[in-house]
């Protein structure tokens, strides 16, 4: 809640027309808890009032809920980025079995997909498709069932997909190194950089060259740790 009341009054606090949407993946990349990401974030998106809401620990249901209780109200972004599911997925192999578990996460995407149209009717989203787990290879074919599945959701005009994992993997599907952090989920620089690029033309085709002055609110860090 305490996050949830600080990103209410970020996207109030300047013009946004870059919302970034997602978990902690997409959160460490515009902290001020992450200098060296936020360098690299100021550089890539400085001039497309670009602001980032992700949050550590979100599952898809959190993201849903953080939408429906006022996060993009008023907002009216230009382009969405979502990234959302690895937390769904996790780090250990569903019992349940992959199938089942890959079309629940999907539909709760799609579901999740529904309500940011609904708050931004406006926005074209670009949908990620949900990164690599290095902490536990064996959820790959998870991931991939279900990149599978939300790719269908895209109609190349309100929704672009976008996945950038051939791009971070090598040809075995194991991560190539050093485009993971130590614990091999979330993105080191070198993975944000490989992020920046694949969405440099999609964003300059949507939003137009970037401008010299940006209006954006700044970037926030995470308040739990300041308690």
């Amino acid at each position: 809640m305490l996050a949830h009341q600080q990103l209410l009054q970020k996207a109030r606090a300047g013009h946004i027309d870059l919302y970034f949407l997602g978990d902690s993946i997409t959160r460490r990349w515009g902290a001020t808890d992450y200098p060296q990401l936020l360098d690299h974030w100021n550089a890539s998106f400085h001039g497309w009032n670009a602001a980032n809401f992700g949050w550590g620990g979100d599952k898809v249901e959190n993201i849903l809920w953080r939408v429906q209780n006022g996060e993009l109200d008023g907002v009216n972004p230009r382009v969405i980025v979502l990234l959302a599911g690895t937390n769904d997925v996790g780090n250990h192999l569903p019992p349940e079995g992959m199938e089942p578990v890959a079309a629940r996460i999907a539909a709760g995407i799609e579901g999740l997909l529904r309500a940011v149209h609904m708050k931004a009717p406006g926005a074209t989203v670009i949908l990620m498709g949900i990164l690599p787990r290095g902490d536990n290879p064996a959820v790959m074919p998870l991931i991939d069932g279900i990149n599978l599945r939300i790719e269908r959701l895209a109609d190349g005009r309100r929704v672009r997909y976008l996945n950038i994992n051939r791009q971070l993997t090598a040809a075995d599907g194991s991560l190539l190194p050093g485009m993971m952090m130590a614990e091999q989920l979330h993105p080191a620089l070198p993975g944000y950089r490989v992020w920046a690029a694949a969405l440099d033309p999609l964003l300059t085709q949507l939003l137009g060259a970037r401008a010299a002055e940006d209006h954006a609110p700044p970037p926030t860090g995470d308040p739990s740790a300041k308690r």
